[in-house]
């Protein structure tokens, strides 16, 4: 016998997981996937007595729980409180299309209120932060990824039912609740002849002991460096999205100072009294004093450099032009 169910119009009965399991027939219609990697929402129509299963992806470390919408006719708000929504977890077996009977945790209850868009959250953690609305009601109790797949049933409560009802079509929606973080992934490509070096990474100014682990993040902007007395030091920012792993290549490169010049086609290049030539690409140079010449016919430009290690230079020979108006 179904008895009638005297719930808050918002609020899901939460059933402590103790309690035996159910055995139950139900018409499943379909599954609903929830997945970080997906972008799409998944929807399913089901009928005033009908049931899809709501799947869960392995990968839920950035889920603080899982929302369950229901849009329901206009036609039922003259019918409220004659459907109801169960959920039962720790499924015995998971069924397919079809009629199926099952053993399951019936873990929480419900009548409809007279609404035509109900939300449900589900926390999946105990650091959720979800709270009830005047939009949403959280089920009061913690629901792990172990327990899923969950099946959602839509049952009457009542016998005798209008004609409009059971004909009625209910569309269920389910989606991730994700948390504020998302992760991010330092990888490091060493340079020829120096692998192995000593090195220290920083995030947001913390060091990282172990760069290589992937680390949780808030979304939003974020700050890396890399500090060696081996390598060039690096500095970047990134950002973080929410719900997502971002890997970050480092090239650790040789610290020996870099000179990149610039000059005009008809300009020649002097280091330390060598000739370049004309339009030379990046030259290495030990730390310490140099001398850079630039020379376009009869007239040179000299400038003095003090290489520091670690450090890339760019010279440049310019040519400007001023025009004044004298009176």
């Amino acid at each position: 016998m179904i008895k009638k169910i005297r719930a808050p119009l918002l609020l899901l009965l939460f059933f402590p997981w103790h309690l035996a399991a159910d055995p139950v027939r139900v018409t499943v219609v379909g599954s609903l996937d929830i997945s970080s990697e997906k972008t799409a929402e998944s929807s399913l129509a089901l009928g005033y007595a009908s049931s899809a299963l709501v799947m869960l992806d392995r990968e839920t470390r950035f889920f603080r729980g899982i929302e369950l919408e229901l849009a329901i006719p206009a036609a039922f708000l003259a019918h409220q409180r004659s459907l109801a929504i169960v959920l039962y977890g720790d499924l015995d077996k998971v069924p397919g299309v079809g009629v199926a009977d099952i053993e399951g945790r019936q873990i929480a209850l419900a009548g409809l209120p007279g609404k035509i868009q109900i939300i449900y959250q589900i926390p999946l953690t105990s650091s959720h932060g979800l709270r009830n609305s005047p939009y949403a009601s959280v089920l009061t109790g913690i629901v792990p990824p172990s327990s899923f797949p969950l099946l959602v049933r839509i049952m009457p409560v009542d016998k005798g039912l209008a004609g409009d009802i059971e004909k009625m079509i209910i569309n269920l929606t389910a989606r991730p609740i994700f948390s504020d973080e998302g992760a991010v992934k330092i990888n490091c490509r060493y340079p020829p002849l120096l692998a192995g070096k000593p090195f220290t990474v920083l995030v947001d100014d913390e060091i990282i002991e172990r760069p290589m682990d992937e680390r949780l993040l808030k979304e939003g902007e974020h700050h890396l460096m890399v500090l060696s007395e081996d390598y060039r030091n690096e500095s970047r920012r990134f950002m973080v999205e929410r719900g997502k792993v971002l890997d970050i290549l480092v090239e650790l490169q040789d610290p020996t100072p870099l000179i990149i010049f610039e000059a005009p086609e008809n300009a020649q290049v002097y280091l330390d009294n060598q000739l370049l030539g004309p339009n030379p690409g990046p030259v290495t140079v030990e730390p310490g004093n140099h001398e850079i010449r630039f020379q376009v016919g009869d007239y040179s430009v000299i400038r003095p450099l003090i290489a520091q290690k670690g450090k890339t230079y760019r010279a440049a020979l310019t040519v400007d032009v001023t025009i004044s108006d004298e009176e």
